[in-house]
């Protein structure tokens, strides 16, 4: 089956696969940082450009509820990614990530298994793991750390009324501009680089194309910005100006995320930075689509195989919030694209899975078997068969503040802290602005949900225990 040119993707993950001569499929993982599923275009979001993106996902399948589990850290990123790249679950994955070296120096990361079935790797861009890429990859080239650096100018803005002390184009700033070059841009550089070498070679290569967009500092240049006047954004249905529980929940006003800006939130203030989180996207899908016209050019894009998500999402106004440290969709749902031989144009898939799930999905189309430790799963089966049972419930948590279980379209979530408990039905209410916790009917649900909830805490390796906090759920 023939795939036509993949679009350019946002910080989002990209994975492409490419079957070779010797049966190999080449892999190349594109991967964004903070892009929420609700802003790309072909998600719904008609205020942000993202044609490469929207190219992509109407050449494959589209997984339209992708996860993240949450986090261990306030650093949302690194817990993500070393899921990702160890394929254990949130809280085993934090045991690894305090043992530093000793899972790569096992063999047991993403690229590592790859490495031994016979690929070249390669990566690019954010690590954010606390082991060593320079070990864990054959080539690496511009190694990005977690964030671009800061400038105090860059928090508690805008205030209306008030001259700006920030911009998002003048280089003065840093940030993605440090080094002369927006970083996304550089990212483009070195994948270009990379294919036009790959497309020489017969050796199956895995590519690991990591952005730092679109996080903040959310910085693009100005014809970029100048694509979203203020007065023609809209703003989020559940906008809030302060969450009442962003305290108790670690989402207050000392996180670095939430300082962004002011409190309590202003129309004016989440329209900028909106409208600097959708020039920041759209100017990363121009890069992915220079990635994509590449892989073109080396002559294997109809035996490529491409997965494009992001590590997790982003509030950016939602609920009161600018972060990521939450459990509402916005911050722990991503995009998840796939399309290549065998996978239908134009298709979409319901079954809630982890964006985690590409890299299980990847080593069986290079044809590693499952390792043990890996405990997320292929997608392939879906492709088959769109109802062939996945996971039962998707797991969520968020440090000792925050846990949350989803299943059959309702979603209960807990603030252990408050204490407090609420419950959304995510088809008839997306936006999680309707707490049915109140309501009696719905106490039977809520009870059902949680003894998922303390199932699915079993199979993390979650310890906190909310039985005595939430009494009237665990009877």
């Amino acid at each position: 089956m023939k795939i036509r040119l993949l679009l350019s993707l946002p910080l989002f993950l990209l994975l492409i696969v490419t079957v070779n001569a010797a049966d190999k499929p080449n892999i190349v993982f594109v991967f964004a940082d903070d892009l929420a599923f609700d802003c790309v275009n072909v998600m719904g979001n008609a205020e942000v450009e993202t044609p490469n993106l929207d190219r992509l996902a109407k050449s494959g399948v589209i997984f339209l509820n992708a996860y993240n589990q949450g986090s261990y850290s306030g650093a949302v990123c690194i817990a993500s990614r070393m899921m990702l790249n160890s394929g254990r679950f949130l809280w085993d994955a934090q045991r690894l990530h305090n043992q530093g070296e000793t899972e790569r120096q096992a063999g047991r990361f993403w690229s590592e298994h790859l490495k031994k079935a016979g690929y070249d790797t390669y990566m690019t861009g954010k690590w954010h793991i606390k082991a060593k890429s320079d070990l864990a990859f054959d080539h690496i080239v511009n190694e990005r750390p977690g964030m671009p650096n800061q400038t105090s100018g860059g928090y508690n803005r805008p205030i209306e009324g008030r001259p700006d002390p920030w911009s998002p184009y003048d280089p003065q700033f840093e940030g993605f501009w440090k080094g002369g070059k927006h970083w996304s841009e550089v990212l483009g550089d070195d994948a270009e680089t990379f294919l036009k070498q790959a497309g020489k070679s017969d050796k199956p290569f895995f590519m690991y194309l990591a952005f730092n967009a679109p996080h903040d500092p959310r910085q693009a240049p100005k014809e970029y910005v100048d694509k979203y006047p203020i007065d023609e954004l809209s703003m989020p249905v559940n906008f809030l100006p302060e969450y009442p529980y962003k305290e108790q929940i670690a989402c207050g006003k000392s996180l670095r995320d939430e300082k962004l800006a002011p409190f309590p939130r202003t129309e004016y203030a989440v329209k900028v930075n909106r409208q600097e989180y959708y020039a920041i996207i759209t100017h990363m899908d121009d890069q992915i689509g220079r990635i994509l016209k590449a892989l073109e050019a080396t002559g294997k894009i109809d035996h490529t195989y491409i997965f494009f998500t992001a590590d997790h999402g982003l509030a950016v106004g939602q609920h009161g919030l600018m972060g990521k440290q939450n459990l509402f969709d916005h911050s722990v749902r991503v995009p998840f694209f796939m399309a290549g031989p065998d996978v239908e144009a134009g298709s979409q898939i319901s079954t809630a899975i982890y964006l985690q799930d590409v890299m299980p999905t990847s080593l069986e189309l290079a044809g590693v078997e499952h390792p043990d430790h890996v405990r997320f799963k292929s997608v392939l089966p879906l492709l088959k068969d769109a109802n062939t049972e996945h996971y039962d419930a998707i797991y969520g948590a968020y440090l000792t503040a925050q846990r949350s279980v989803t299943q059959d379209g309702f979603k209960l979530i807990l603030f252990p802290k408050v204490p407090k408990a609420l419950l959304f039905n995510l088809q008839k209410d997306p936006h999680e602005m309707n707490d049915l916790a109140g309501d009696p009917a719905q106490k039977p649900r809520m009870k059902k949900l949680f003894a998922k909830l303390l199932e699915l805490q079993k199979e993390t390796a979650d310890k906190l225990d909310l039985t005595e906090t939430f009494a009237d759920l665990a009877k």
